[in-house]
């Protein structure tokens, strides 16, 4: 229940991080130097219905991020980490019955769930997939663009994992991190950490933005395969 309280208090100042792909939640700084990787956010694993918040659409802009991320009809999608679904089901309206979203989460209750509501809501152009700390489960060469939506910072090996998303980003593709600044631990990373690790992957920056909350901390920045 601690975990649910910590994530209601954040919320009200940049939202909730996803179920995301960790390996050891939570890590310290020192611990994280001990094994060799940097320190971590817990992630929150409690009521997935706290990213359905009335106004997210209008606070992230997320058809804004879309258009960025060239996600339209016909393209094939994934949402890494993608918790409630919630940007899932907005990704698959977008690019309709001839595009396809992959939705993976390493939490099990995130694919149940996400699995129960495209049936509900008659997606039946989403796939949930259940990954591993260090494994997507994305086949290469096959998505269009990837989203990682406030989930970067809980990777607690990021340059292999985004390795793997590059292998399975078609020609061209794109892939959107929004994320806020931050040590690791505190729900956020430094903009500049998160942009040397993706160097370190094979991507490259395309563009960089902050309109997706206007508190000077949250950034959204496009990479581009190398």
């Amino acid at each position: 229940m601690w975990r649910v309280a910590l994530c209601l208090s954040l919320a009200a100042t940049w939202g909730c991080s996803r179920p995301a792909m960790v390996k050891a939640a939570g890590q310290t700084s020192a611990a994280a130097q001990t094994a060799g990787t940097r320190a971590t956010s817990t992630p929150y694993a409690g009521d997935l219905s706290i990213f359905e918040t009335p106004g997210r659409d209008k606070r992230l802009q997320i058809d804004r991020v879309m258009d960025l991320l060239a996600i339209v009809p016909g393209k094939s999608v994934a949402d890494i980490g993608a918790g409630s679904g919630w940007f899932t089901v907005r990704a698959a309206r977008r690019v309709g019955a001839g595009g396809a979203v992959v939705a993976e989460d390493i939490n099990p209750d995130a694919v149940t769930t996400i699995e129960t509501r495209a049936k509900k809501e008659r997606l039946g152009n989403v796939r949930a997939v259940l990954g591993t700390p260090d494994d997507l489960k994305l086949a290469p060469d096959s998505v269009d663009a990837a989203l990682l939506l406030k989930v970067y910072h809980e990777i607690a090996h990021p340059v292999p994992v985004m390795r793997e998303l590059r292998a399975a980003l078609k020609p061209g593709g794109r892939v959107g991190i929004i994320d806020r600044n931050g040590d690791g631990t505190d729900h956020g990373l430094e903009r500049a950490v998160l942009e040397r690790e993706m160097r370190e992957a094979g991507f490259k920056v395309k563009e960089r933005y902050d309109f997706t909350k206007a508190d000077g901390e949250d950034y959204f920045v496009v990479f581009v395969a190398e």
